[in-house]
């Protein structure tokens, strides 16, 4: 979502001129391409005015350490102020509240609240707590049966009384029936409306009054830019949101509005939705999302990725694989897999530092998934014995193999050599040397 904003900076950073102190006219020029940059990805202007105002009252004639360029020292400083102004870490607060916390989701239609509500479960009970839904969207179409088939996929309660009960009292009756049932913790799904309204607000409040929420999180879409401002004010005045969560990240949204909405509201972003899936879910660190707008990557991101795709004692095994050269066709196939369970390639490579300048000389998301998917399809249709042992895999076999992927020829002739390339590079690295990495399959080189 930050891709246009990242590369702009980033341009306005590498024009920094190489002198050992920052002057002035060098902030100056900065700053003017920063404001532009914010503003033309939706960034409110209040909150340009001030962000501007605080990078340029630290930057104007800093001393540059032995270690960094003046260019660095000014990224220093914007990273830091970023991260001010995105605000704390997301966290759940259920301080003074008795269990089952009461969890209640607002925002207007189309936001994606049932959704985040099964994205939410998953994540409380990834954390060893105990979640049930209660559907108290009796309006919007299908809502109610939308929340019972996704609690159904997950796992996790739900209570509902279909669409002619009264919201208020669903909601009552549900956070009774999960008490009753030991929950940990509930998650009201709310109505919303194409535009905030009296009679949504009303009915809002009865359920805030009545449920006594620990958390009210606005579900906020991204891509709705500036809009999304006014949205999170019109709630958080009559309502009193405690945290925001923010949805379709994933998408071509400029990135504006998740930093406007903190700063203008002074409500903390909790979670971020990156994906449609339901485990595309993760807690908001503004250090990291701060980092990744700038370029620098977030390592600790990519690490909890990973973590989650891959178990310990698996990982063990594809060590002791690799150094006694035994990884297989399937074994590339298995961890293919799980990497892209971490998410799209394009947001794994944007969390590795450095390569965000490199996005516009690598492919697109789309072809790098259908690459992958190529890969896949071609793996999948060899034998258990030539994933073993690609070495029996002879002219004929690579013709029965294409025609059962679908693919040319050539196209198993690649796999094959970039895998082979691979094993190649694997036993340099044991032996102690470590030369450029030849290519992944699925990739281009």
């Amino acid at each position: 979502m930050f891709e246009s904003l990242s590369n702009r900076l980033q341009d306005v950073f590498d024009r920094l001129s190489s002198s050992g102190r920052l002057t002035e006219n060098d902030v100056d020029v900065v700053m003017r391409e920063v404001r532009m940059a914010l503003l033309e990805a939706d960034v409110a202007l209040p909150v340009v005015k001030d962000f501007v105002k605080r990078v340029k009252e630290r930057a104007i004639g800093a001393e540059v350490t032995k270690s960094l360029k003046p260019g660095q020292m000014v990224v220093k400083i914007v990273h830091e102020e970023l991260i001010t102004t995105l605000g704390e870490p997301g966290r759940l607060n259920f301080s003074g509240s008795t269990k089952p916390h009461v969890i209640m989701l607002v925002g207007l239609q189309g936001a994606g609240k049932t959704t985040t509500a099964a994205k939410l479960a998953t994540y409380l009970r990834r954390d060893g707590r105990q979640p049930h839904l209660v559907a108290a969207d009796v309006y919007r179409p299908a809502a109610v049966d939308q929340i019972k088939t996704l609690g159904k996929q997950i796992n996790v309660p739900v209570y509902d009384e279909g669409t002619n009960a009264k919201p208020a009292d669903i909601a009552v009756r549900g956070v009774k029936a999960a008490a009753e049932a030991g929950a940990a913790v509930v998650i009201i799904d709310t109505a919303g409306r194409l535009q905030i309204n009296e009679t949504l607000m009303t009915e809002l409040q009865q359920i805030k009054e009545r449920t006594k929420p620990a958390e009210i999180l606005l579900v906020a879409d991204s891509m709705t830019g500036q809009e999304a401002v006014n949205i999170a004010q019109g709630f958080n005045e009559r309502l009193g949101l405690t945290g925001l969560i923010l949805t379709k990240i994933d998408g071509d949204a400029r990135g504006g509005a998740a930093i406007s909405m903190r700063a203008v509201t002074n409500v903390p972003i909790k979670f971020l939705a990156t994906s449609e899936k339901l485990d595309g879910f993760e807690v908001f660190h503004p250090d990291r999302l701060a980092s990744r707008i700038l370029g620098m990557g977030d390592v600790l991101g990519l690490i909890e990725k990973a973590e989650e795709a891959y178990d310990e004692k698996e990982a063990l095994k594809l060590q002791e694989k690799l150094m006694k050269n035994q990884f297989t066709l399937q074994d590339f196939l298995d961890q293919l897999r799980k990497m892209r369970k971490m998410g799209p390639i394009s947001q794994i490579l944007s969390m590795v530092p450095g390569l965000s300048k490199m996005q516009d000389q690598l492919p697109q998301q789309e072809d790098m998934e259908k690459n992958l998917k190529r890969v896949e399809a071609i793996i999948c249709s060899m034998t258990p014995g030539e994933r073993a042992n690609p070495k029996i895999i002879n002219a004929s076999r690579k013709k029965r193999i294409a025609a059962g992927s679908g693919v040319e020829v050539r196209d198993v002739n690649q796999v094959l050599k970039q895998f082979r390339d691979m094993q190649t590079l694997m036993g340099q690295m044991r032996n102690g040397r470590f030369p450029k990495f030849p290519g992944m399959p699925g990739l281009p080189r």
